[in-house]
């Protein structure tokens, strides 16, 4: 199987992770895509983040349960990081494929993430873009410690179990932001 694994705190979840899920899913021709809910994102503040059940079952929500699924994986094995995520998967899933999905603004943040360049070994990285973060991102030190090891868009449906490797796809790009969600519930925006 093929599988790409979407990560995030998804807090809340919306159609924009729809949205990469099934750009994704359609343009690596995936089997399915995992969105794994985080159940604590160690580089996010605890204040104004969602219970974790809450955030699982709206992921649910914007799953279709076949091709995307929400997986509770990390609250499950108790793992925190996506690298320890990974390195299960990988023990769990042998003969599975995967590909970790994210957005440019995950890229242009990663390597403040625990263990990335491992992560970056044991894993091929499929990277959308975000409106606003795309030039960010590509010039940004992920971008340039891993450049040796970036794929030409037209190479992406190699990219499944490919590491390292890693291909910024060129789709459309949707606007929903989580922030900005949680910013429209309190009231913040006009």
């Amino acid at each position: 199987m093929r599988i790409g694994l979407l990560g995030g705190s998804f807090n809340p979840a919306h159609e924009g992770h729809r949205h990469v899920a099934e750009q994704a899913r359609r343009r690596l021709r995936l089997d399915q895509v995992w969105l794994l809910v985080s159940p604590g994102n160690v580089l996010k503040p605890q204040a104004g983040m969602a219970g974790y059940e809450h955030r699982l079952a709206g992921t649910a929500r914007i799953a279709d349960g076949r091709r995307v699924l929400a997986a509770g994986l990390e609250a499950a094995w108790g793992t925190r990081f996506s690298y320890d995520t990974v390195r299960m998967l990988r023990r769990r899933f042998p003969r599975a494929r995967f590909v970790w999905v994210m957005g440019a603004d995950i890229l242009a943040e990663l390597p403040r993430w625990r263990h990335w360049m491992r992560l970056a070994r044991a894993i091929p990285f499929l990277v959308l873009p975000r409106p606003s973060y795309n030039a960010r991102a590509l010039a940004g030190q992920a971008a340039r410690r891993m450049r040796h090891a970036r794929l030409a868009p037209r190479a992406a449906r190699l990219l499944a179990g490919r590491a390292p490797g890693w291909v910024f796809l060129p789709a459309s790009q949707h606007a929903a932001s989580a922030s900005a969600i949680r910013a429209a519930a309190k009231g913040d925006v006009p």
